[in-house]
């Protein structure tokens, strides 16, 4: 039976077993030997419950009754902190853009504490409530605008088959925050709200880079004795073998997530080491964005526009490059630069195997083989012909039929014309690279047995249909 909200038991492991600060002002500073800083939210004049997730409410074993509750309102927007609840900010540092930023931290976020449910154990964090020592130049709130981009797509992602952190509630404060929304020089008030964002751990990269940057072996070495035995029981004790192991699985985490994200057409746009979860969860919805035209160099972030360091079709490459960061982090409790070279090749060469894979699950095939690799070449050609649109496209190709061999190229890309954003400007050349691709994926379908529904359930399994 689902509990009220006040009947919640937290089991905060976080704060009981790792280094504080002593310090719990908000006031913005460097903090030293401490993996958090105690703070509470700040106090919102007139919060509303926006919307909340049953589902994720469910996860938690609290009731719908209890959400739609006052005290949940005034619970996650910041108003109360519940029995048991240790409220904090994290203290992690991070590469931005490619460059060491130093400590950077929880600046807008605080976690409220931890609550375990069908042995599944989750954090609850605010994202909006207030300064933090971590704020440096920011004030610590969020306005709606971005809270329900945070709110609806936590939620999508998760039901799209995607690792991600997940979204409880989203509330308005009744206060206003003052943003330049257009980034034109032009700041004007909007109302401010909160999210409630929920996942087993919220650690980073950048949590074990920062003791790192500052040779703070003693730090270091809790975290990641703290992380392994309670986010990685099943590696047992920390030593140099689960040590290795640990990072060969943060590795594998990491690669699945982006190939989800690519099998979505998914861009993260701010995939700074801070933002790269220890789980292989995709963290810090901001300027996101799915792909609608299929591009590769896109990217939703306008910071990024001119260097498209985390455009689409660079997210493997970056996502191995953080990787790396995080081995130098961890490799003072563990000196042996080879091993973790070797595990960072395999990134490389299990990317590959994976992304050929996701590819094939896309267009239909039950296996990639390596005969498959040219189909798989020349469809990349295809998606680039002409501003094609990613996420129908691939949806489209399901409506193919094995029988559709002896159809005309006209009735052939008739399936699929849906996906061209200006049909009529497909050339007599880019018709017949098309028709030729679509008649060998066709044949390429008569060497597998399944019928064509079958085929076509597993492909919009993969392929989603917005």
């Amino acid at each position: 039976m689902l509990k009220k909200l006040e009947d919640i038991v937290f089991d905060n492991q976080f704060t009981r077993e790792l280094p504080a600060d002593n310090d719990t002002s908000h006031e913005r500073r460097q903090v030293d030997s401490a993996a958090y800083t105690r703070i509470k939210p700040i106090v919102t004049s007139q919060p509303k419950l926006i919307a909340y997730s049953k589902e994720v409410a469910e996860a938690l074993n609290i009731s719908s009754e209890s959400c739609e509750s006052d005290l949940f309102t005034q619970v996650f927007t910041g108003n109360r902190v519940l029995e048991g609840m240790d409220p904090f900010a994290m203290c992690y540092g991070g590469h931005q853009f490619g460059n060491w930023a130093g400590q950077l931290g929880d600046g807008r976020a605080i976690n409220l504490g931890e609550t375990v449910h069908d042995n599944k154990r989750w954090m609850l964090q605010l994202k909006g409530a207030g300064p933090t020592p971590y704020s440096r130049m920011g004030d610590g709130f969020a306005v709606l605008r971005s809270s329900v981009r945070e709110f609806l797509c936590s939620e999508a992602m998760f039901h799209l088959g995607v690792p991600t952190t997940r979204a409880l509630s989203l509330a308005l404060t009744g206060d206003g925050i003052v943003r330049d929304m257009f980034y034109d020089g032009n700041p004007e008030g909007e109302p401010g709200a909160v999210v409630c964002r929920v996942s087993p751990s919220f650690t980073r990269f950048g949590n074990f880079e920062l003791p790192a940057s500052r040779k703070d072996r003693d730090l270091l070495k809790k975290l990641v004795v703290y992380t392994i035995e309670n986010d990685f029981p099943h590696l047992g004790e920390f030593s140099d073998a689960s040590l290795l192991a640990w990072f060969e699985e943060i590795c594998e985490k990491t690669l699945e997530m982006v190939l989800h994200w690519e099998r979505v057409g998914f861009v993260h746009g701010v995939m700074n080491t801070d933002n790269m979860s220890i789980l292989g969860l995709t963290i810090d919805y901001g300027p996101y964005g799915w792909l609608e035209g299929y591009d590769p160099n896109w990217t939703p972030n306008t910071t990024d526009a001119h260097g498209k360091r985390y455009a689409f079709g660079q997210q493997a490459k970056i996502a191995h490059w953080n990787l790396g960061c995080f081995a130098q982090a961890i490799f003072p409790l563990m000196p042996e630069t080879e091993k973790y070279q070797a595990v960072l090749n395999k990134f490389v060469d299990n990317y590959k195997i994976g992304r050929n894979k996701m590819l094939a699950s896309k267009i239909g095939l039950e296996v990639f083989e390596e005969k498959d690799a040219p189909l798989l070449e020349e469809l990349l050609k295809v998606l680039q012909l002409i501003e094609t649109d990613m996420t129908i496209f691939f949806r489209s190709l399901g409506d193919l039929t094995k029988d559709m061999t002896d159809k005309s190229s006209e009735e052939l890309l008739s399936v699929i014309s849906d996906a061209f954003y200006v049909p009529e400007d497909l050339t007599f050349e880019m018709k017949v690279q098309i028709d030729e691709w679509l008649r060998s994926l066709l044949q390429r379908w008569f060497e597998d047995e399944r019928t064509d529904d079958v085929r076509k359930e597993k492909m919009n399994s993969v392929n989603p249909k917005y």
